[in-house]
């Protein structure tokens, strides 16, 4: 286990995103009288989980308009995944390039066996090449923790939560008192609330599980390499180069956004509750403590 127990807290944050979506079934369920609610929310909740898990790298690599690359085209890149993924005993993953100045860079694919690394035109010129190994050791661990299927997992289950909570907004608004007033059970006010607070509720854990993670991709990243400066002095180079040249947080990267190192849209556009990664300086910190032998944290 990690020393800063993400795993623990993933197990946690998951096991209060699913409280929001039964929560939401029961409070449905005691309104209408019909326990079906809870079952059908489950239900839809573990088919949603299960498409997005499963078509997660088509999905993130159309998002970034990214394209397969070539060894002859990208010799530096293969090299350190190639040399990466025989170090960890693993497959090696299909590479693609995104044409964006934006510098990121993102992995995906249901396992290792299905994987894909992608980097952007932008975070392969700014970075060196130890800078760059230090940021596909961090790619390739979230694609041997299985992230992507913790992040798919997070991202259906609040997808279905706040699809729910806005047909049940409508539903209040055009009529759906009617219940109440011939017979049905549970208190209109409560379903309400819970519609309008159960999306926000959902997000922010979304959220938290996508920082957690990043936590752990950085410490086994920094183990894969051997060079947790490496990644560190990527990340500071990220931070300014995300800055310089953001992403627009339309609809399709912010779908994908969790996945990249480092968030792609500008600080003012974002708050830290809202933000899908850890705080640079913390990494950062977090990183150089490896280096020294000191966990600030």
């Amino acid at each position: 286990m990690h020393s800063h127990h993400n795993g623990l807290k993933t197990a946690g944050l998951f096991g209060l995103i699913w409280v929001v979506l039964l929560g939401m079934g029961a409070i449905v369920a005691s309104y209408t009288r019909s326990n079906a609610f809870i079952l059908l929310f489950a239900a839809i909740g573990l088919v949603t989980t299960f498409w997005s898990y499963w078509n997660s790298d088509k999905i993130a690599i159309r998002a970034m308009h990214a394209r397969p690359v070539t060894e002859a085209e990208a010799p530096e890149m293969y090299r350190i995944v190639r040399e990466l993924s025989e170090k960890a005993n693993q497959p090696m993953p299909k590479l693609f390039i995104s044409p964006t100045d934006a510098p990121n860079a993102f992995a995906t694919g249901r396992n290792p066996q299905h994987a894909a690394v992608c980097c952007t035109e932008g975070i392969l010129r700014l970075l060196d090449e130890r800078e760059l190994r230090g940021v596909l050791g961090h790619e390739l661990m979230h694609v041997y923790n299985r992230d992507i299927l913790t992040g798919s997992v997070a991202a259906a289950i609040a997808g279905v939560i706040s699809t729910v909570g806005q047909m049940l907004s409508f539903g209040m608004m055009f009529g759906g008192g009617s219940n109440n007033r011939e017979g049905g059970g549970g208190n209109p006010i409560a379903l309400l609330a819970m519609a309008i607070l159960a999306p926000f509720a959902a997000m922010v854990i979304q959220l938290a599980i996508s920082r957690t993670r990043e936590y752990d991709a950085d410490e086994d990243g920094a183990k894969l390499t051997g060079d947790p400066l490496a990644l560190a002095s990527a990340l500071r180079k990220l931070e300014v180069g995300t800055a310089r040249a953001p992403l627009a947080p339309t609809r399709q990267v912010s779908g994908v956004s969790h996945m990249m190192i480092a968030n792609p849209f500008r600080a003012q556009d974002i708050s830290r509750l809202m933000s899908t990664h850890p705080p640079m300086s913390e990494r950062i910190a977090r990183l150089e403590g490896m280096a020294t032998g000191y966990r600030p944290y």
